[in-house]
Parts: structure tokens; C-alpha cells; sequence
């Protein structure tokens, strides 16, 4: 009886070990054009207020099969309004997220349809307006 009880304190641990390190899932691949935006954007991180104010900000960017970033990503939008200090700000926390998301888990059907193909992503931080709706006459309820 005594020599159970202390092979069972030790494999519990490893046991339990082990089912913490299978718990872990692995991610989960990426199969659509809106998977790859929604990745992405989840990895964006803007910087605080205090650092920068909000700028709209887009980045061309080109992956391989196994989704790792192809060339250079380069800047090809920013407000027009921002200052160096913002621009420059923004620029680091794009980069930052192409660093921490890539490589992107491609299947690979997605990974051979987008192999080499640049992808314009924006990133909106500044708060839009709401669009004004146009009137026309001929569309009023009202009649003659």
C-alpha cells in the first residue's frame, strides 16, 4: 500500500502537465481574404493618446504560402493633418502588428491564392463622421 502512494504524488504532477500543455490550441488557420483583415486588426495596437493622436493610416503588404510577409510593407496612406510625431508614432504600431501576426496561418488553398499579391490594409483610429443623407423631392412621402 505504501509504495502506490508515492508513485501517485508523483505522477499526478506530470499528468497534469501534460494535459496543461495539450490544452494550448493551436491557431486556427486562416482560410478567407476577411480572416487575414480580422487577423490582422486584432494585432494592431494604436498608441496611447498621450503618445499620438488618432490617424487613419494604410500599409501595402504581400505574403507567401506560408504567410510570412514578402518584400517590404510599405505606408501609403496617413491623414493629412497628422504631425511628424503622430505619423511616425502610427508607422511603429503598424509595423508592430505585421511583426507579432506573422507568419499568418494560411490553409493552403488561401496561401496559394494570395501568394505574392498585395494587400492594402487600412488602419482607422480617427472617429468618423456620420455621412449626411441627401434629400430629393421626388423620394418625400408628402404628395402634391
Amino acid at each position: 500500500m505504501l509504495r502506490g502512494k508515492p508513485f501517485l504524488w508523483f505522477a499526478a504532477p506530470l499528468m497534469l502537465l501534460a494535459c496543461a500543455t495539450r490544452a494550448q490550441p493551436a491557431p486556427e488557420k486562416l482560410d478567407t481574404l476577411k480572416d487575414i483583415f480580422v487577423r490582422l486588426h486584432a494585432c494592431f495596437k494604436p498608441p496611447p493618446l498621450s503618445q499620438a493622436n488618432p490617424i487613419d493610416i494604410t500599409v501595402i503588404v504581400s505574403f507567401n504560402r506560408q504567410g510570412a510577409i514578402l518584400g517590404h510593407p510599405r505606408i501609403t496612406y496617413e491623414t493629412e493633418q497628422a504631425s511628424d510625431n503622430d505619423r511616425l508614432q502610427y508607422r511603429i504600431a503598424v509595423m508592430e502588428a505585421l511583426q507579432r501576426c506573422t507568419p499568418l496561418p494560411f490553409t493552403d488553398a488561401l496561401g496559394g491564392a494570395v501568394a505574392g499579391r498585395p494587400f492594402a490594409i487600412p488602419f482607422r483610429t480617427r472617429e468618423r463622421q456620420p455621412e449626411a443623407k441627401e434629400r430629393r423631392a421626388w423620394l418625400s412621402p408628402k404628395t402634391l
